[in-house]
C-alpha cells in the first residue's frame, strides 16, 4: 500500500493549511518589501526635489547679491565696488601716490564717462602736478634706539650703566611727542630707498643717482632709523620691551614684562608706536614708507638669541650663560624661526633691515681683519633671518673715512661694497649730509636721544634740532637733572 493511503485523511487537511499559510506568508513578505522600497524611493525623490528647490533658491539670492562664485566650496564674493575702488585710491592719494590713485580709479568699469571718477582723476591730478620735487641733499635723517617704557628703571637705578641710558634711550613719551611735532611741521617719511634710483649691470653693478619726490609744497622729507632692535641681555630690567613679536592682527608689535613677572604685548617700542601713529595720520609718509632697522647679533636679533654661540654654547659671556640656565629648553632652530616670522611680518609692514655690524664694532678704528671677520658673522647668523640688506649703519657713530667720497683705493669700503653693501650710514649732528654717487649712497644721521634733548636744554650750545622739534616741551619730567649723566659736569 503507497504512503499516502497510509495518512489519514485529517492528517492531508492539517498539511494542506500548513503550505497555504506558508504560502500567504511569502506572499506578504514580498508585498512588505515592495511597500519598504517604495516608501524609500518617494522619500529620496522627495529630498531631492527639496534640494533643487534649495538650489534654485540659492541661485536666485546669488544672482541679487550680484555674484556667483565659481570655487569648489560654493560661496558667494562679492566684487570690489566702485565705492571701494574709489577708497583705495584715496588711501593713496593720502600717501602721496597720486599715480597710484589715478591708476586704481582707472581701473572702473567704464571710468571714462563715470562722472564721479572723471571728477577725482582731475583732483588727483592737479594735486601731483601742483607738487616739488624733493632736493634728496636736504633729506634730514633721524635714529632712535630702543624706547623706555618706565623711565624709573631706566635712569635711576645705581649702577654703571645708567648713565648709558640716560644719554642714548629716548622715553615712549618723548618719541610720540616729538613724532607729532614733526608732523605738525610738515615732516614725511620716505624710505631710505626713495633718495637714489638704482640701475644694476648685467654683471651685477649698482648705479646710482637721485632719486625723484615729489610732495607738497611745505612738506618736507625725512628718513628714519632705529639702532639695536635685537633687545640685549643688558636691557634686562632697565624698563625696555624684551622682544618684537608677531600680533593678533599679524603686525608686528612688543612683549614687555611687567614687575610682577606678567608678559604683556603692545606698542612699547619705536615699531608698533609708528605704525599707530601712521594709522592715525596717513600723510605722515609717502607711499606708505617706514623705517630701517639696524641689527647687531652677538645677542641674537630682535629679542630672539639667534646668534651661532648659542647653539655651540661656546664663547659664551655671563649674560648668556646665565639667560641659557633660566631657559633649560631652549632650542636654537625653533629660536630662529621664530625670530624669521617676526622679520618677515616687519618687512611685510614696509620696514626695511641693515646690518649694524655683528659686535656693534667701531670700524674706524679696526682694522680691516677684524671687519671682515665681523661681517662674515653678521652674513652667517643675522643676514639669512631678515633676508639679506645692502645698508649698513656703523655702530658708535663712525664711518670709513672722513667726509671726502668713499673710493675704491679705501680697502674697508672695498670689503664692503665687495659683500653686496650699497648705503652707508654714520652719525653726523648737521642738518643734512648726503652723498648720492654712482656706486652708494651716504647719510648721516641725527641722534634723537637723551644727550641731544640736554645738549639742546642745558649744555649751552646751538640747539641742534630746534627745526624738528621743541626740546623744552618734549623733554620727558621724569628724566633725572643730573649733568654729569649726560656728560656735561
Amino acid at each position: 500500500m503507497s504512503e499516502k493511503k497510509n495518512i489519514s485523511k485529517k492528517e492531508l487537511r492539517r498539511r494542506k493549511r500548513k503550505r497555504a499559510l506558508m504560502i500567504k506568508t511569502g506572499i506578504l513578505c514580498v508585498l512588505l518589501v515592495i511597500f519598504g522600497i517604495g516608501i524609500w524611493a518617494l522619500a529620496g525623490g522627495t529630498e531631492k526635489i527639496q534640494q533643487k528647490a534649495q538650489e534654485k533658491e540659492d541661485q536666485k539670492t546669488a544672482e541679487v547679491d550680484g555674484s556667483v562664485s565659481s570655487d569648489s566650496t560654493g560661496s558667494a564674493e562679492a566684487p570690489t565696488t566702485k565705492a571701494q575702488i574709489m577708497a583705495e585710491a584715496d588711501a593713496l592719494a593720502q600717501t602721496y601716490d597720486y599715480d597710484g590713485a589715478i591708476e586704481k580709479l582707472q581701473s572702473v568699469e567704464g571710468a571714462a564717462t563715470d562722472a564721479d571718477i572723471i571728477t577725482k582723476v582731475a583732483e588727483y591730478t592737479s594735486t601731483r602736478d601742483a607738487c616739488v620735487r624733493v632736493n634728496v641733499n636736504e633729506v634730514t635723517h633721524i635714529f632712535y634706539h630702543s624706547l623706555v617704557v618706565d623711565p624709573q628703571k631706566a635712569f635711576y637705578q645705581d649702577n654703571a650703566q645708567t648713565a648709558g641710558f640716560c644719554q642714548w634711550m629716548t622715553t615712549v613719551d618723548e618719541f610720540n611727542a616729538i613724532t607729532q611735532q614733526m608732523y605738525d611741521r610738515g615732516y614725511v617719511m620716505v624710505s631710505i630707498n626713495d633718495l637714489v634710483k638704482k640701475t644694476v649691470d648685467d654683471d651685477g653693478t649698482v648705479h646710482y643717482e637721485e632719486g625723484d619726490i615729489y610732495l607738497p609744497e611745505g612738506k618736507k622729507a625725512f628718513v628714519l632709523s632705529l639702532d639695536d632692535l635685537s633687545y640685549y641681555h643688558s636691557y634686562d630690567g632697565r624698563g625696555i620691551a624684551s622682544k618684537m613679536v608677531v600680533g593678533d592682527d599679524g603686525k608686528p608689535t612688543c612683549e614687555y614684562i611687567q614687575d610682577d613677572g606678567t608678559v604683556v604685548t603692545g606698542a612699547y617700542d619705536c615699531i608698533p608706536l609708528m605704525d599707530q601713529f601712521i594709522e592715525a595720520h596717513p600723510d605722515a609718509v609717502y607711499h606708505n614708507a617706514r623705517g630701517t632697522v639696524a641689527l647687531t647679533g652677538y645677542d641674537g636679533i630682535l629679542g630672539y638669541r639667534t646668534d651661532g654661540d648659542y647653539k655651540t654654547r661656546e664663547d659664551l659671556t655671563d649674560d648668556q650663560v646665565a639667560w641659557l640656565d633660566a631657559h633649560p629648553d631652549f632650542d636654537w632652530d625653533k629660536e630662529c624661526e621664530e625670530a624669521k616670522k617676526v622679520a618677515d611680518a616687519i618687512k611685510a609692514d614696509g620696514w626695511t633691515f641693515a646690518s649694524h655690524t655683528w659686535g656693534h664694532i667701531r670700524v674706524g678704528d679696526k682694522p680691516i681683519e677684524t671687519i671682515q671677520a665681523d661681517t662674515e658673522k653678521w652674513l652667517t647668523y643675522v643676514a639669512p633671518l631678515i633676508g639679506g640688506s645692502d645698508i649698513i649703519i656703523f655702530a658708535h657713530g663712525q664711518d670709513l673715512s672722513d667726509w671726502h667720497d668713499y673710493t675704491m683705493d679705501n680697502e674697508k669700503f672695498a670689503y664692503l661694497k665687495s659683500q653686496g653693501f650699497n648705503i652707508y650710514c654714520n652719525v653726523d649732528s648737521s642738518q643734512y649730509f648726503v652723498q648720492v654717487r654712482d656706486n652708494y649712497l651716504r647719510m648721516g644721521r641725527r641722534n634723537l636721544d637723551g644727550y641731544r634733548l640736554y645738549q639742546n636744554l642745558y649744555g649751552g650750545g646751538e640747539d641742534r634740532t630746534s627745526d624738528l622739534f621743541d626740546s623744552a616741551s618734549v623733554i620727558d619730567p621724569q628724566r633725572p637733572t643730573d649733568p654729569s649723566l649726560y656728560n656735561l659736569g
